[in-house]
């Protein structure tokens, strides 16, 4: 398979930006219902958006798409790299955009933020360094969250490389059983509670406080591995059941939040749990026939893909982590100037973008490559492997050894 499908790099982007419109149209206003606003509410414009909460109120799903693109991306990222190889792709990813998005929300909150500046130190300098919320008890910005996901799911990808034994397919069959049997249990709890009742509270946690033990998103990264190993051989038929069981895993974990947000929030009491579901279904399916074209067409060449597709796909992770508490001070900004507060919020996103291509095409690099050199410095990179040594990870996949070993940090 080509080592990129150019897909990817669209859908993250409608993603991010659906995350985006949710959080700046619905949350921004919603979240007095539930109660659990994040640093935003120190920066936030006093508008309200009812009418369009039919569409914007589902936004949020936009999250378990980038989770199954990651499982994807990092599958296709490993398979030819060696654990050090890995490990330095990841944090070359990662820490350059949080480092420069984490410093700006952090400015922004203590510049034009209402809160004491006293709360937001230590959420900065956890956030810098990536750790969970646990440690703290507070993000910096309430979308941090998902990090700790991801970060998670990159450690039990980089143990399964230290082994030498458990191959991508061990690791997905693993996620798959894990999060499938979590999500079985909790549908049928939260089918006999409340969103008020002890139990329905306990289990909803685990979407955001106790992301990192991917008991409700495990099967989203597993879903995405299987989508990868399909892209390269036809699946089993017992994998094919697999996948079926990581779907619907993925409706269980979609349907029981929509249902809390249905539940809880009386603007979209009148709204239906299969709208996200259907947004997230119509995803999965874009990405399982890109795959199952990158099967079929294995061997042929193509043209390269938009460069500007590819600029989309750079451009999405810092506009997730910034639109929501720089993009909330931005729409106050601009509405305290006169502009309505529709305009304001396409005005604020339009800009975000330009910045954050700024970002991921000028800062981004600036700082990975002195990362680079700075372990370069030190002794620290680690070996290429040859092309010809494919790891562990990759048995029972049949890849072509044409497959280039070089790992690309901007993947995912």
């Amino acid at each position: 398979m080509k080592s990129h499908l150019p897909l990817l790099d669209p859908l993250r982007f409608a993603a991010a930006l659906g995350v985006a419109i949710f959080h700046q149209m619905f949350w921004s206003w919603a979240w007095v219902s539930i109660g659990v606003p994040g640093f935003e509410r120190y920066v936030a414009a006093d508008v309200i958006y009812p009418s369009a909460a039919p569409f914007t109120w589902f936004g949020w799903v936009g999250v378990e798409i980038f989770f199954v693109i990651s499982g994807f991306v990092i599958a296709n990222s490993a398979i030819n790299s060696s654990p050090g190889e890995f490990l330095l792709s990841r944090a070359l990813r990662l820490y350059p955009a949080v480092w420069v998005c984490a410093t700006a929300t952090f400015l922004v909150l203590l510049l034009f933020g209402s809160g004491p500046a006293s709360e937001i130190i230590l959420p900065y300098i956890h956030a810098m360094l990536m750790v969970p919320k646990g440690v703290t008890g507070q993000w910096l910005d309430e979308v941090y969250w998902t990090l700790a996901a991801e970060t998670a799911f990159y450690g039990l990808v980089f143990c399964a490389m230290l082994t030498k034994r458990i191959t991508l397919r061990h690791l997905a069959w693993g996620l798959t059983i894990y999060s499938a049997i979590f999500n079985a249990v909790a549908l049928l709890v939260l089918s006999c509670t409340t969103p008020s009742d002890l139990p329905y509270l306990v289990i909803l946690m685990f979407r955001v406080p106790c992301a990192a033990f991917l008991l409700t998103h495990g099967c989203f990264f597993a879903l995405g591995i299987w989508l990868f190993i399909s892209a390269n051989r036809e699946l089993t038929t017992l994998e094919q059941v697999a996948i079926a069981v990581t779907f619907l895993s993925g409706v269980a974990e979609i349907y029981f939040f929509a249902s809390f947000f249905l539940t809880s929030i009386s603007a979209i009491a009148d709204q239906s749990a299969l709208v996200p579901i259907m947004v997230w279904a119509a995803a999965v399916l874009l990405i399982a026939r890109a795959a199952n074209r990158s099967r079929r067409s294995a061997g042929i060449a193509s043209a390269e893909a938009p460069a500007y597709l590819r600029t989309l796909g750079l451009i999405t992770y810092p506009l997730y982590l910034t639109h929501n508490v720089i993009g909330t001070a931005i729409i106050r900004a601009l509405v305290d100037t006169g502009l309505d507060a529709t305009s304001a919020v396409w005005v604020a996103l339009g800009m975000l973008v330009l910045v954050c291509w700024f970002i991921c095409t000028k800062i981004e690099p600036a700082v990975r490559r002195a990362l680079v050199q700075s372990l370069a410095h030190f002794g620290k990179l680690p070996k290429r492997q040859p092309a010809s040594r494919r790891p562990a990870l990759a048995r029972g996949l049949r890849l072509p050894l044409s497959v280039s070993a070089k790992v690309n940090v901007a993947a995912s």
